[in-house]
């Protein structure tokens, strides 16, 4: 059963003066500042007893803080036993999957029935991490429905808890392999720019002039193929905003091959490739990224995971046409 939970928090002397809801988002990193916002003015932050509404209120030194998270909106959220999960690793409080291409992972606008989440409800019912409401249950992190690759869930919220923290202190790694148009010089680097909402299109990420979140990503280049039409690249994520490394490379000019929102697949092959390979380069049908490995201390043995896993059949097959292209 989920109930309240409710949380108490003292300030320190440095964070006197901090508007509420930073201080608030300082201190409990695994909720979003949207999500403290809208606790806020509804009412579940209380201060010595009185229940305040304003995010703006500034941290007072000596005062006790109580905010009560209530249990999410029931949204049944109906199992799909029909799709399948590659489970790497498992234990009493967590998995490791290898997700595949085309899975979205928790349900949204217009699919309700074919997600990751609802394969997880299949498998494991009620038994995972409620920390994400009944729509993200046991989801410490995401991967886009296209990319495909490693994911952690959680089992109970203290290990939600503890991943997520790790996520945010960015102790969790996450590394990447992507086929990109062209070579990124220097060939080994760090990207950096902040990612917002592009201006014009909302379902698109961009880097902003300003605002926006910070994003960083490291990376190197694993090979490069004929004529520098194209190179593999391993990217190591030190923030992870969404779409940051499909969004990253694009603005550079390396756009991923395959990417149907971020990319600029109309290069011109024609004086290097054969019809065949062109239209073989032309028709990946989703962005050539995959979350080949991830580490983390385990929550509850403080036992360093790594996982590992190999390109999927797709993208090996890309790699293969490419390392064989004259």
């Amino acid at each position: 059963m989920i109930i309240n939970s409710t949380i108490s928090l003292t300030p320190t002397a440095s964070e006197q003066g901090l508007r509420v809801d930073k201080f608030i988002a300082e201190r409990l990193k695994y909720l979003s500042r949207t999500r403290i916002k809208t606790l806020i003015t509804s009412g579940y932050l209380t201060i010595d007893n009185c229940i305040i509404e304003d995010c703006n209120t500034s941290v007072k030194l000596g005062s006790t803080y109580i905010l009560t998270i209530p249990p999410p909106v029931e949204t049944y959220i109906k199992p799909n036993e029909s799709l399948k999960i590659n489970i790497i690793y498992e234990d009493k409080f967590l998995l490791v999957i290898n997700k595949q291409a085309g899975l979205t992972v928790h349900p949204g606008a217009g699919n309700h029935q074919d997600t990751l989440v609802n394969a997880l409800l299949a498998y494991y019912g009620d038994s995972l991490s409620a920390i994400g409401g009944r729509l993200r249950p046991g989801i410490v992190h995401r991967l886009d429905k296209d990319t495909s690759g490693l994911m952690v869930v959680a089992k109970d919220d203290p290990t939600h808890h503890s991943l997520t923290k790790q996520l945010a202190s960015r102790t969790l790694t996450r590394i990447y392999l992507a086929v990109v148009f062209g070579v990124p010089k220097p060939l080994q680097g760090t990207i950096t720019g902040n990612i917002g909402r592009h201006n014009q299109d909302r379902k698109k990420m961009s880097i902003l002039k300003t605002g926006g979140k910070e994003a960083i990503t490291n990376y190197s280049v694993q090979q490069i193929f004929y004529n520098n039409i194209a190179s593999l690249i391993e990217c190591k994520l030190v923030t992870g905003r969404t779409h940051q490394i499909r969004v990253h490379f694009s603005h550079y000019g390396h756009s991923l091959i395959g990417d149907q929102t971020y990319g600029n697949n109309k290069r011109k092959l024609s004086k290097l490739f054969s019809e065949e390979i062109q239209e073989k380069i032309y028709n990946f049908n989703r962005q050539a990224l995959h979350a080949i490995s991830i580490g983390f201390i385990h929550p509850i043995t403080k036992e360093h995971m790594q996982f590992t896993t190999e390109l999927p059949d797709d993208l090996q097959n890309l790699v293969q046409i490419l390392s064989d292209a004259k």
